[in-house]
């Protein structure tokens, strides 16, 4: 088991992480378009803020360049999906590739660290202990990003970018611009990987150029985590479900550390996590016949 601190420490980073998650989500389950630019993006919001932020810009600030920077890449992706008429996947492929050297001119350098820069963390460790400065910051990133965007999916425009996920060809029925709701979605969903970088490189306290490979792993792993634990979801409970599974990502990656684990195996455990829950409505569908089955032969 995992002694206390461990587990708050744990607990405040898959708080931050499922903000990432949440991104994630919007690509993934409301667009239904599968994006591989978050693992780009998340570097660049890390790569941004942290460059400002060691030049003596304002925190409030270099976070939302992080999120406008996220928002670009995704953009990029978008324009060469609807426009270019790249297929979704390959498109945030190449936006992926691309933005890993756009990160290094951003950095300049593979990292850039921010040990002797104010972070939020260091500002909140001088009023409370670390550890719980780490939840705090945890628990109202996620409240803040959830609630704006649970608000912002309820408007008419959020609606439509739904409607586009959910059908495009009857969104264009009603008139909706299906190519503008598409590049829209995935410049938020990039913004807030973005954005999520950025925090989490203040908690770690660098940003690195390779920090963002696997990151759209781990938001699906969340996300599907998530979904498997809590069921039939709304959009709030799908929020909530996201925050819950990666929570429990992110325990469940402390526990088998903490049994041994070799750290170069985690992106292999991630990977098959991921399978096995992809493939549990099939489980479940191919138990629930089996048993059935029993109870005929009884």
């Amino acid at each position: 088991m995992l002694d206390f601190n461990l587990f708050i420490a744990t607990v405040s980073q898959g708080l931050i992480w499922s903000v990432m998650a949440i991104g994630v989500l919007l690509t993934f389950r409301v667009l239904d378009v599968p994006d591989l630019t978050v693992d780009g993006s998340f570097p660049l919001g890390a790569a941004v803020a942290a460059v400002l932020m060691t030049q003596g810009f304002p925190i409030p600030v270099a976070l939302l360049l992080a999120a406008i920077a996220g928002a670009l890449a995704g953009g990029v992706t978008g324009f060469l999906t609807t426009q270019l008429k790249i297929p979704a996947l390959l498109a945030g492929i190449l936006t992926m590739i691309a933005l890993y050297s756009v990160n290094l001119h951003v950095m300049g350098k593979a990292n850039v660290s921010l040990l002797a820069s104010d972070t939020l963390f260091s500002q909140l460790e001088a009023w409370m202990p670390s550890l719980w400065a780490g939840l705090v910051i945890g628990v109202l990133f996620v409240f803040l990003i959830a609630s704006l965007i649970y608000w912002f999916f309820g408007t008419e425009l959020g609606t439509a970018i739904r409607a586009t996920g959910n059908n495009d060809q009857m969104a264009r029925a009603q008139g909706i611009n299906t190519n503008v709701m598409l590049v829209l979605g995935l410049m938020i969903s990039n913004a807030l990987v973005a954005l999520c970088g950025a925090v989490v490189a203040q908690s770690q306290g660098f940003a690195d150029v390779g920090m963002g490979v696997g990151t759209i792993v781990i938001g699906l792993a969340s996300v599907i985590i998530g979904e498997v634990l809590v069921g039939p979801l709304t959009f709030k409970q799908t929020l909530f479900a996201v925050v819950v599974g990666s929570v429990i990502y992110r325990l469940v990656i402390a526990l088998v550390l903490e049994w041994g684990m070799p750290p170069n195996d985690l992106k292999l455990f991630t990977a098959v996590l991921v399978a096995l829950a992809l493939s549990m409505p099939l489980i479940k569908a191919r138990s629930q016949t089996w048993l059935n089955r029993l109870r005929l032969r009884s």
